[in-house]
């Protein structure tokens, strides 16, 4: 079978018309990590009675127990969909594991680490190939700290992105048991007997989360707590990091809370950056929590088009810093 790509084997998978959209769905296969197994779904959406017009090219990443349908619903109901009935070019990853992307073999032993140093920078390389320009990007709570990782990693650049918009990510937040040192050692020793954590018995999200991505983020959180690898420091990185930047945060987001989300956002060393926080005393009509900022109603009215307005133009003030 001819590969959908010349970097590397690609397979279009599903081709499908949903409604007035289109849905193409790829297999990716870059072969640039350690683990060789592993393969990525990337699912394209557009306008079908324009299957071949390309425009702003846009990729959102999920966050952790979730999948592609975060953005997007069987039903055509999503940012994703918003976006592409507005003529952006939407592509929609999978990571490791989850959704229609296979379970590598070293699965329990995926991390950030891995999807910011090989998944995202074939993944944009792949979007800019098929689109022939440089792909802005959305992430969603782990997606919006993957990417945070792989910029602040040098593993994406200005190359691979136009813009970055963080919706609902900070690693900041204090978690007193683990700056005990017994209590994290623990922690490690319990979790190292699992292969996975169960969203669904957890009633996080219809996905699992690998065992590796848990134990990499108690050492973001710990005593010295360190946001990098054994390579690079990423929080240090982010300060020489220049693409445009929008990050939001929530008032009703218990989960990932405003002052942490603006530390992360503050770190970062581009001129171009806001910072929109989503509740009642900015002007919205409610307090959104940490799925509902992009996921209700009140997403649909008054923040989807401020993200369309975003990506159209990342120097139009959305609203007051």
């Amino acid at each position: 079978m001819q590969s959908s790509s010349n970097l590397f084997p690609v397979a279009l998978i599903s081709a499908e018309r949903r409604g007035d959209l289109i849905e193409d769905v790829y297999r990716l296969k870059p072969a640039n990590s350690p683990d060789i197994s592993v393969e990525l779904a990337v699912t394209r959406l557009g306008l079908a009675e324009q299957p071949d017009t390309r425009g702003i090219p846009v990729v959102l990443l999920h966050g952790s127990f979730s999948n592609r349908r975060f953005w997007y619903s069987p039903k055509g109901i999503g940012l994703g969909a918003y976006l592409a009935r507005a003529g952006f070019d939407v592509w929609i990853p999978e990571m490791r594991g989850h959704g229609l992307s296979s379970r590598n073999q070293a699965y329990r032993h995926n991390r950030v680490a891995d999807y910011a140093r090989y998944d995202l920078p074939a993944i944009a390389a792949f979007v800019r190939e098929q689109s022939g320009q440089i792909p802005h990007w959305i992430g969603h709570s782990l997606g919006g700290i993957t990417l945070a990782a792989a910029l602040g990693g040098h593993y994406l650049d200005a190359e691979g992105v136009a813009s970055v918009a963080l919706f609902g990510s900070q690693i900041s937040r204090t978690y007193w048991p683990l700056k005990i040192p017994p209590v994290e050692w623990g922690g490690r020793l319990l979790l190292k007997r699992f292969r996975h954590i169960s969203g669904s018995r957890l009633k996080r999200g219809p996905e699992d989360e690998p065992i590796g991505l848990a134990l990499e983020s108690m050492r973001w959180y710990g005593l010295f707590r360190r946001f990098g690898d054994a390579e690079r420091d990423w929080w240090a990185g982010l300060s020489e990091v220049q693409v445009p930047v929008l990050a939001v945060a929530a008032t009703g987001d218990d989960q990932d809370p405003v002052w942490a989300c603006r530390k992360l956002y503050e770190q970062f060393g581009s001129e171009r950056r806001q910072f929109l926080c989503l509740g009642r005393d900015q002007g919205f009509t409610e307090d959104f929590g940490h799925v509902e900022m992009l996921v209700s109603r009140g997403a649909q009215t008054q923040v989807w088009p401020l993200v369309a307005s975003w990506l159209r133009d990342p120097s139009v003030l959305l609203t007051e810093q």
